[in-house]
């Protein structure tokens, strides 16, 4: 989280609740896109080394989002939201219990009922989030297994990935002339990969070369790189035949990534101008599934992903001047 931004974390023992004052440097329908899209969700909920992986999510009034917190071992730790009332862009509430794999809640354990307040202040977004439990019994049982901290790592690594990885990116390409990258993901061995590309093709890095995770000091306010990841690779860049950039960064296990062949690697497209940008992601997607919409980001671009109809990984990624 970036310097001098909102964090309050307080607890009320006379009335059983928790109130969670944040602030995000996004505008405010990138910030209700983070906390309505499922895509988007499974990326940030859990705090590392679990990941979070929705099962199916119908985000109404009456609907109910399932989902699975997974340890780095693979067990699942059920979940489900049921939504009570939505006001688009403004906030939402939901009863939110642990289940089993079939959202089935569990009694023994405790629910809470959450009221999420979004408001746009200038040029971040504030989220009030007071969460409500039946007893004082229920809600000393949460904080002791972990609510506050488990939180706010969660946000606190979201942020520092996303905005370290696409400032990165902006660094080595400081125009908006257009280009077709490749985007590889690695389960922790992108420099062994890399560095054998380089000796094949004898080109150099782009930029600064290798960045790892340890080479970005943390923002005021943000946790330090764990010593596990600092090594790892944040980013990296290198041109092959006819001047085509392989990209590339490290998704270990250990971050929350879960990678198969197949789902390593994407096509990604930097049209010139935002225009086009849209028109090829419009097209290209149809009849497809998108992962994350075609939107502004808080990290600079205009960016959305998808699998196409016949299985193809792709990215489209204008970059904001």
């Amino acid at each position: 989280m970036r310097q001098n931004l909102t964090f309050d974390f307080t607890v009320n023992k006379e009335n059983n609740t928790v109130e969670v004052k944040r602030e995000f440097a996004a505008d405010l329908d990138l910030v209700w896109e983070a906390w309505t899209n499922p895509a988007i969700l499974d990326q940030w909920w859990a705090p590392k080394p679990y990941r979070a992986e929705t099962k199916s999510m119908d985000f109404r009034e009456g609907g109910r989002w399932h989902y699975a917190m997974i340890s780095p071992k693979g067990e699942k730790h059920w979940g489900v939201n049921d939504y009570l009332t939505i006001e688009t862009q403004k906030g939402f509430s939901c009863m939110d219990a642990f289940s089993d794999e079939n959202g089935n809640i569990d009694p023994d354990l405790p629910r809470t009922y959450w009221n999420n307040d979004f408001k746009q202040t200038g040029s971040t977004t504030f989220v009030t989030i007071n969460a409500r439990y039946n007893s004082l019994s229920d809600l000393e049982k949460v904080i002791e297994m972990g609510f506050k901290e488990g939180f706010s790592m969660a946000l606190e690594n979201l942020d520092q990935y996303l905005e370290a990885q696409f400032l990165l990116r902006r660094q080595n390409k400081t125009n908006t002339k257009a280009r077709v990258c490749t985007y590889l993901n690695f389960a922790g061995n992108t420099e062994e990969a890399f560095l054998f590309y380089k000796s094949v093709f004898r080109t150099e890095f782009v930029g600064k070369g290798i960045q790892r995770f340890g080479d970005i000091p943390a923002a005021p306010g943000n946790p330090p790189v764990a010593d596990a990841v600092k090594n790892m690779i944040l980013h990296v860049e290198l041109p092959i035949t006819a001047h085509h950039i392989l990209m590339a960064t490290d998704a270990p296990k250990e971050m929350g990534f879960n990678l198969t062949q197949g789902n390593n690697m994407h096509i990604s497209i930097e049209p010139d101008t935002r225009e086009e940008a849209k028109r090829i992601f419009d097209e290209l997607s149809a009849g497809g599934v998108v992962s994350m919409p075609l939107e502004d980001m808080f990290f600079g671009a205009y960016f959305g992903s998808f699998t196409d109809k016949f299985g193809i990984n792709w990215m489209i990624n204008y970059q904001n001047q």
